[in-house]
């Protein structure tokens, strides 16, 4: 059995799913159903008795520590943080008590928990905790792409808070021995993300007439990795991970944030024309960038590649085609996400750049 934190959102969910597609251990999903996180990405699953739906919080050590002794997962996979860039812009206090506060706690109890094991428990145990590019900080147009050994320089509250969590995480596999895997992702995309942000946003705007808003000139550079390989390559770091490694993941597909809304336009001009007949793009509106915006993150995965053999099995215009054609499959889906707060943020992050 295994644990999983955060995982009815984007990634976390997908990579539920994923696992039993291939698998039928059981595995404990604790999320504390946030904002982003939507039971419906895990419907599939509702009637499966190895998928166990805890909701909670990661910092709730008292709950934590019970899951624990009473299912004793061999493995933990903490997907659990707030994500994005904007919101902790807006609002940074959220993001330092989920992804480094609660990440404290979950250490501390995980910590607790792998002292207790057998010798041969503790051998096999594996903490992986999942991150992001954003800690490298931002990169020049003709820089390297960042490896594992790239030095931290997080620039916005989230990746502040990511570099922290990340942090602690690699001091308690070196204080204290946990036997710790950190993966650092670049941009994902797919199924079930929510439309906060660039690829999602885009779609769901696109299909209700409103306009594309692009922040600044549209050439922030980003690697995108389609969600369900992400999945794959976090399995692979489980099974044959070294303890206190680190590794990147990456899709090998740099793009501008214009280009790739460009992309979404065309697919959509394909696959659910307008009315009107008039091409998607035109509604694609320039609006004021913002603040601190990183230029470009490019992730060299070859690490993951060498030593444990995972590469990404889709090309971006192979992934990004399935998952326009999901959004397009899954308006129910799409419709019961656009809540009444979620309009409230968006009216709240894109009327004062208009």
């Amino acid at each position: 059995m295994i644990l999983t934190t955060g995982s009815a959102g984007f990634i976390g969910s997908n990579f539920v799913l994923d696992w039993f597609a291939q698998s039928d251990e059981p595995v404990i999903n604790l999320d504390k159903l946030t904002y982003a996180g939507n039971l419906e990405n895990l419907a599939s699953l509702k009637d499966n008795p190895n998928h166990i739906f805890v909701q909670g919080d990661i910092g709730d050590k008292a709950l934590v520590a019970k899951l624990l002794a009473l299912h004793r997962p061999r493995a933990i996979v903490n997907f659990a943080a707030e994500s994005h860039v904007d919101r902790s812009i807006h609002g940074p206090e959220d993001f330092i008590q989920t992804n480094v506060v609660g990440t404290f706690h979950l250490l501390e109890v995980v910590r607790a928990y792998w002292s207790g094991l057998s010798d041969a428990e503790m051998t096999n145990f594996r903490f992986l905790h999942v991150s992001t590019d954003e800690v490298y900080g931002s990169l020049a147009k003709s820089e390297p792409a960042f490896t594992e050994n790239h030095r931290y320089e997080p620039n916005s509250p989230y990746s502040a808070s990511k570099a922290a969590s990340d942090h602690l995480v690699r001091a308690y596999h070196h204080t204290y021995g946990l036997p710790v895997l950190t993966t650092n992702c670049s941009n994902n995309y797919g199924p079930y993300h929510f439309p906060e942000k660039l690829i999602p946003l885009m779609i769901v705007n696109a299909l209700a007439g409103r306009s594309l808003p692009v922040y600044g000139d549209g050439q922030q550079i980003r690697d995108w990795l389609y969600v369900k390989d992400h999945c794959s390559a976090i399995r692979c770091a489980l099974e044959k991970g070294k303890p206190g490694e680190v590794y990147n993941i990456g899709g090998w597909n740099e793009k501008a944030n214009l280009d790739i809304v460009h992309t979404v336009c065309r697919l959509l001009d394909e696959l659910q024309p307008r009315s009107d007949g008039k091409p998607y793009r035109e509604q694609i509106a320039f609006v004021a960038d913002r603040p601190g915006h990183d230029r470009r993150y490019a992730i060299d995965a070859r690490k993951i590649e060498r030593e444990l053999g995972w590469k990404p099995s889709e090309t971006f215009e192979t992934g990004i085609r399935k998952t326009v054609q999901w959004y397009l499959d899954n308006q129910t889906w799409v419709n019961n996400v656009l809540s009444g707060s979620y309009r409230q943020w968006i009216e709240k992050n894109y009327a004062e750049r208009a």
